[in-house]
């Protein structure tokens, strides 16, 4: 596995994922999602050769703060360190940022995953989040 970065947006390659994952509510709106990943910080993906495998992207300003926004990877290819490479990779180029943050499902095997890669709930860090859709 080859963890890059993502450069050139390519729909027939995203869209799959997304809607492999169940993300529709990206996918219905295709512009959106390019622009996002245009506009985000980083992106990274996971190859196996030509295969992909799965994408992270972050946005903000890559000093004081991260936001990882997408985590996504094949379900046939979870629960094999995809997804830990890619959040390590994150993790390993941003170091020294103070605050590296994410919003997900709030599932046991998914809050599991992000605990153990050393993520904390706002509450158990004396914060609060809130969202406005």
């Amino acid at each position: 596995m080859e963890i890059r970065e993502y450069t050139d947006y390519r729909e027939d390659e995203i869209q799959p994922l997304y809607d492999a994952v169940g993300w529709t509510a990206y996918t219905r709106d295709p512009a959106a999602l390019r622009n996002g990943f245009v506009h985000s910080l980083l992106v990274l993906a996971a190859y196996e050769g030509d295969e992909l495998l799965g994408v992270i992207r972050a946005v903000g300003d890559g000093f004081t703060i991260v936001f990882i926004q997408d985590v996504l990877v094949y379900p046939e290819r979870q629960r094999q360190g995809v997804g830990t490479a890619l959040v390590e990779a994150v993790l390993d180029r941003y170091g020294d940022v103070r605050q590296i943050e994410l919003a997900t499902d709030d599932n046991e095997k998914t809050k599991a995953f992000y605990r153990s890669m050393g993520f904390r709930a706002l509450s158990e860090l004396g914060c609060c989040g809130f969202m406005r859709r």
